[in-house]
C-alpha cells in the first residue's frame, strides 16, 4: 500500500490547481513514484486533462471524486466509469476527494452534495465522458508526434499505439494532451464493449478499512493538536444561562473553557481530559420551550393538525373525496403513526479545525462540502474562500452529515487557542442531540365500488418539515415529505395525497430513505389491509393493479418466485411489500415465525431492477446494508422524549440489529438496460411493511405503529 504523507498530500493538492483535497491513495492503485524522473520531466509534472482527471509524468492516474465515501462504494464505482472510457486498468487509478469548487457542483444535484442515492445516476454520463475526452486528447497528442491521422491510433491499457506497433504511454503524452482543446462530441462505449463497468470488481478501499490505515475524521492527527468536548443542554433547544468553569479549569491538561450559543466547549491536551473537564462544569441551563415536551405531546400536536383540515394537495387524480362518499362504496380507513428515529452512525460527529489569521483548514467527514466551508468561515470570521475543506472518509452518513451543527464549535475552539482542535461528540452526545427522522401521523382511506373494484385511495400526511429548517423558506408542499406517496403506483381512478405541516419543537433531519420509509410502511401495510378486506391474496391483489406498471410487476413476480410465495415452511408466514424510489424498482418478502408471542425474522427476500449497474457487488452490499438498517428501525427504532430530554443514550437503549439476529438475506438483481437507478436507500423502506404484513398472516394482528417492539403482545 502506497499512502501519501501529509507533505506529499499538500504538494500534490497544490498541483491540482490550488484547491486542497484529501488524498486517499487506495491500495494497489498508485504505482510508486520512480526514483529518477524521465529526461526533461520536472517534479510533479501532472497534467490536468479535465476537472475529473490528472495524469502524471510518472504514469500516475488520479480521479477526482466529487462524492463523499461513507461506505457506499463511490471511491470504487465512480473511478470504474472513468477507467472504462480511458482504457486503463482500475488498479492503476488513484482517488482524491474533490475540493470545494464550482466545477464539482452539478446543476441537477443542487450543490456539492452526497445524498439522494444519485451518485451513479448523476455521474454515469459525465465521468464516462471525461474518460472518453481524455482518451481522445491523448490519442490526438500521440498522432501529432507520429505525424499521422488520429484514426490510425488506438488507446488501450494506459498507452496509445500506432499501426507499426509503436506506443507512447499516457504519462509521456499527458503534458502535450493537456494543451489540446477538450472535444465535445465524443462517442461513448456501448454496454457490449464494457470491460470494467458491470462487473463485480472488489472494492478498492477494503484493505485499508480492514488493516486500520483508512483515515476517517475521528482518525485525523495534526502537529500540536488539542481536543475538545462540547456540553449541550439536556433539553433539546435549551441554552446556557450561567456557567461556573473553575473546577474544570483546575483539571490538569484543560487549556480553555468557552461558552457559546451551542453550549460550553472544553479544550484540553487529550480527549479524556476534555471529558473530565466537561463533567466538572457547573452549568445552569435555560431549558426553553421544550421543558414539558414528550412523545404524548408530540402525538397530540399531530392529531390536532390532522383534525384541523388545513392540508395542501400533493396529488389529485379524479375525485377521491366524491368516490369515498359514493353510495354503495365500501370504505376502509386506518391511521398509522411513526416515531422519531436517530441516525446512529457508527462514527460519532467530529471535526478538526486549524484556524489561522489568514485561513482555516477543516478536516471533516461531511456530505456537504460547500455548506461546511461557509459554516466554518462564519464561525472563524473569514471569507469562504479562506477555508479549505479536507473531506475524510465517513463512518456512516445516512443523511446525518448533511447537517453541519458539529462544525462551529471546533472552529471557535481552534481560533480561541491558536492551535488545531479536534472536537469529538461521544455516542451519548450523538444520540441525545441528533437531527431526528420526523415523526408522522398518516390517515389513509380507500373505497371499493359496488363491483368490488378499488375505486379510491386517499392519504393525508401530517409531519414536520426537514426542508423548512435546513433550506428555508418552503412554500407549498414539501417534496421531501411526500416521496413515494405521490408516486403511488397502483391503478386506481381516484387518488388524493395531502400534506399538513406540523412542527413539534424538535430539529428533524434527512435520514436514509427520508420519507420513502414512512410512506411505504403506510401504503404497503394498508394495501395488505385492502387485500384482506377483498378476500384476495396480497400478491395477486397488487398485481391486478399493476398492468400499466411492468417494472413494478416484474420485481414483484420475481421476489414471489424467489421466496416461494404461498408455500413457506411449516410454522412460518410471509408478508410482501413493493416500492419504486430513486429510479429503482424493488420488492421484498419477509418470512417470519411467532412462537408464544416471540417474533423471529428468518428470511428477507429481495428482488430489484436498478437499471444498468456499474458494480453488481456494490449493489448487493448496499441492498444488504439497507435491509439491516430497515430491520433495526422496524424492530426497535424509537426516540422517546421526557420533559424535553431524549431518553436513549447508547446502543444499549437505542437498539441496532446484532450479528446473531441477522436473518438470511436473499437478493435477486434483475438484468436491465434501463438508465441507472439509485441503490443506497431503496431497500430500507420495505422491511417494516413486509414484516408487519407477515405478522398479520401469522397472528391476525394488524400493526399500525412502529417500532414492532412497542407492541406488548410481541417479543422481539
Amino acid at each position: 500500500m502506497n499512502r501519501l504523507s501529509r507533505r506529499d498530500f499538500l504538494q500534490s493538492s497544490a498541483r491540482l490547481g490550488g484547491g486542497l483535497v484529501l488524498a486517499v491513495t487506495l491500495p494497489g492503485c498508485a504505482p510508486k513514484r520512480p526514483t529518477a524522473l524521465p529526461a526533461g520531466a520536472s517534479p510533479g509534472a501532472d497534467a490536468a486533462l479535465t476537472a475529473w482527471l490528472r495524469i502524471g509524468s510518472d504514469e500516475s492516474i488520479t480521479v477526482i471524486v466529487d462524492r463523499s465515501e461513507m461506505g457506499q462504494g463511490v471511491y470504487t464505482a465512480l473511478p470504474m466509469l472513468l477507467a472504462e472510457e480511458l482504457d486503463v486498468p482500475l488498479d492503476v487509478v488513484r482517488v482524491m476527494a474533490a475540493p470545494v469548487g464550482d466545477e464539482y457542483v452539478s446543476p441537477g444535484n443542487g450543490g456539492q452534495v452526497t445524498g439522494t442515492s444519485n451518485s451513479i445516476q448523476e455521474s454515469w454520463q459525465k465521468l464516462r465522458l471525461a474518460g472518453a475526452q481524455a482518451r481522445t486528447m491523448l490519442t490526438a497528442a500521440a498522432a501529432k508526434r507520429w505525424e499521422v491521422d488520429a484514426s490510425e491510433c488506438r488507446a488501450r491499457d494506459g498507452a496509445v499505439w500506432n499501426a507499426r506497433g509503436e506506443r507512447f504511454t499516457y504519462g509521456q503524452l499527458a503534458a502535450a494532451a493537456a494543451h489540446l482543446p477538450i472535444p465535445k462530441d465524443v462517442p461513448l462505449k456501448s454496454a457490449r464493449e464494457f470491460k470494467i463497468v458491470g462487473r463485480p470488481v472488489p472494492r478498492l478501499d477494503t484493505p485499508q478499512k480492514v488493516d486500520g490505515s483508512a483515515e476517517f475524521g475521528i482518525d485525523v492527527k495534526l502537529p500540536g493538536m488539542l481536543y475538545a468536548a462540547l456540553a449541550q443542554c439536556p433539553v433539546l433547544g435549551g441554552k446556557v444561562h450561567r456557567v461556573d468553569a473553575s473546577a474544570a479549569e483546575a483539571i490538569p491538561g484543560v487549556r480553555k473553557v468557552l461558552s457559546t450559543d451551542g453550549g460550553v466547549i472544553v479544550v484540553a491536551d487529550h480527549f479524556w481530559q476534555a471529558l473530565k473537564g466537561r463533567a466538572a462544569l457547573r452549568i445552569d441551563w435555560a431549558p426553553g420551550a421544550n421543558d414539558r415536551l414528550d412523545n404524548a405531546a408530540i402525538g397530540a400536536l399531530l392529531k390536532k393538525a390532522a383534525a384541523a383540515g388545513r392540508s395542501l394537495s400533493a396529488r389529485s387524480d379524479g375525485d377521491a373525496a366524491l368516490a369515498l362518499r359514493s353510495p354503495g362504496a365500501r370504505v376502509h380507513r386506518a391511521v398509522y403513526t411513526l416515531p422519531l428515529l436517530a441516525h446512529a452512525t457508527m462514527e460519532p460527529m467530529n471535526c478538526t479545525a486549524d484556524v489561522r489569521a489568514d485561513g482555516c483548514d477543516l478536516y471533516v467527514g461531511t456530505q456537504v462540502q460547500k455548506v461546511a466551508q461557509t459554516t466554518a468561515a462564519t464561525a472563524a470570521g473569514l471569507a469562504p474562500e479562506q477555508v479549505r475543506v479536507f473531506t475524510t472518509l465517513l463512518g456512516g452518513g445516512f443523511g446525518r452529515r448533511l447537517d453541519v451543527d458539529f462544525i462551529p464549535a471546533a472552529v471557535i475552539a481552534s481560533k480561541a487557542v491558536g492551535a488545531p482542535v479536534k472536537l469529538i461528540w461521544t455516542r451519548e452526545d450523538d444520540t441525545t442531540h441528533d437531527t431526528y427522522r420526523p415523526p408522522a401521523l398518516e390517515e389513509v382511506s380507500a373505497a371499493f365500488d359496488a363491483g368490488g373494484k378499488l375505486a379510491a385511495w386517499k392519504l393525508h400526511i401530517v409531519s414536520p418539515s426537514i426542508t423548512a429548517r435546513m433550506f428555508p423558506p418552503v412554500t407549498g408542499v414539501d417534496d421531501s415529505v411526500i416521496e413515494y406517496a405521490v408516486g403511488y403506483p397502483y391503478d386506481v381512478p381516484n387518488v388524493a395525497v395531502e400534506y399538513t405541516r406540523q412542527e413539534v419543537g424538535v430539529d428533524v433531519g434527512y435520514m436514509r430513505s427520508v420519507s420513502h420509509a414512512i410512506n411505504c410502511f403506510v401504503i404497503e401495510s394498508f394495501m395488505d389491509e385492502l387485500a384482506a378486506a377483498a378476500h384476495r391474496d396480497p400478491l395477486e391483489f397488487r398485481l391486478s393493479l399493476l398492468a400499466k406498471k411492468p417494472r413494478h410487476a416484474r420485481v414483484l413476480e420475481a421476489v414471489a418466485r424467489r421466496a416461494g410465495w404461498g408455500s413457506p415452511a411449516a410454522g412460518r408466514f410471509q408478508g410482501i411489500a413493493l416500492m419504486s424510489g430513486y429510479d429503482t424498482y424493488i420488492a421484498q418478502v419477509a418470512e417470519i415465525s411467532v412462537t408464544d408471542g416471540e417474533l423471529k425474522v428468518h428470511k428477507i427476500f429481495c428482488a430489484l431492477d436498478c437499471g444498468q449497474m456499474v458494480n453488481p457487488g456494490i449493489v448487493a452490499a448496499q441492498v444488504e446494508g439497507g435491509i439491516v438498517f430497515g430491520l433495526s428501525a422496524a424492530l426497535w427504532g424509537e426516540i422517546t422524549i421526557e420533559r424535553g430530554k431524549v431518553q436513549q443514550s447508547n446502543f444499549n437503549t437505542y437498539r441496532l440489529l446484532r450479528h446473531n439476529e441477522l436473518p438470511v438475506i436473499d437478493i435477486d438483481i434483475l438484468a436491465s438496460d434501463e438508465a441507472p437507478g439509485g441503490i443506497g436507500e431503496p431497500a430500507v423502506p420495505l422491511v417494516a411493511p413486509a414484516i408487519c404484513n407477515a405478522i398479520f398472516a401469522a397472528t391476525g394482528a394488524r400493526l399500525r405503529a412502529l417500532p414492532i417492539s412497542a407492541h406488548k403482545a410481541l417479543r422481539v
